[in-house]
């Protein structure tokens, strides 16, 4: 299906006509999750046989996966059913035959050895024991097997330039991670690290600021967001030239070690 990120979403028979029709043109309307992909999918290309997108939530991560490698099988795992039913049907009716999704808990996974690629997407920062869950992750993993995560920064930039800590979000059990404490809990879990990086740089962090104060990332205000939304979209992608030195977001990138 052609068209902005997240326009498979429109395919979503849960969502009002004026939200099909809103998704369908400008793609997924929600402004931290198009900076994420713009920021996230680049470090996923590659060729591989099996991905697997833990967390899925409503499964844009996954369909822009499996649109990107059309010859690997894309699994999304989400704890809430109804999201996963939800975004099967959407697989289905977007013709990506090569992804699915399964209702699961990505700290408990049941598979072994079993994907070339592990995408973690803001999930870290909703489970007490994040270690266990990054083991859970690289268990998953074949040998050499890459983990490309992202997660919030314990601070971020407000009103521009000055510091606070990360928004109080429902469902988060910390605000965030700085970059160095989240390489230093990856390799306690077992990975290898190759790399890691800030995200959201001053524009995307001041589009994401607005976005946070009329939704509250709780979808509030929607009529008001539909009309602003634009607005952030345009900005926000000119941010992501930007390679911040710190920022809202961490991304990182690790392989599971080779067996000797």
């Amino acid at each position: 299906m052609k068209g902005f990120p997240g326009c498979e979403l429109s395919l979503d028979p849960s969502r009002s006509g004026f939200e099909r029709l809103y998704t369908r043109v400008l793609g997924a309307p929600a402004n931290g999750l198009r900076i994420r992909l713009r920021r996230v999918l680049p470090v996923t290309k590659g060729h591989f046989g099996n991905i697997l997108d833990a967390g899925c939530g409503s499964g844009a991560f996954s369909l822009e996966l499996a649109k990107q490698h059309p010859e690997a099988k894309v699994l999304g795992v989400e704890l809430e059913a109804e999201l996963v039913e939800r975004a099967n049907e959407v697989a289905r009716r977007a013709g990506l035959a090569n992804c699915r999704f399964e209702q699961g808990d990505v700290t408990k996974l049941e598979y072994e050895n079993a994907f070339d690629l592990v995408v973690s997407v803001d999930n870290f920062e909703h489970v007490e024991d994040d270690i266990s869950a990054m083991r859970a992750l690289l268990e998953a993993l074949r040998p050499g097997g890459r983990l490309v995560a992202h997660v919030p920064g314990y601070e971020r930039r407000w009103l521009l330039f000055g510091r606070r800590v990360n928004f109080d979000v429902p469902g988060h059990v910390r605000p965030g991670y700085r970059g160095a404490e989240l390489v230093e809990k990856l390799g306690r879990a077992g990975f290898e690290v190759s790399s890691y990086q800030h995200t959201y740089g001053p524009l995307e962090t001041l589009t994401n600021n607005v976005s946070y104060l009329i939704s509250g990332a709780d979808r509030r205000n929607k009529a008001l967001y539909a009309v602003v939304f634009p607005i952030l979209l345009v900005l926000s992608y000119f941010g992501q030239f930007s390679r911040p030195s710190w920022g809202a977001g961490v991304l990182v990138v690790a392989r599971r070690p080779a067996e000797a």
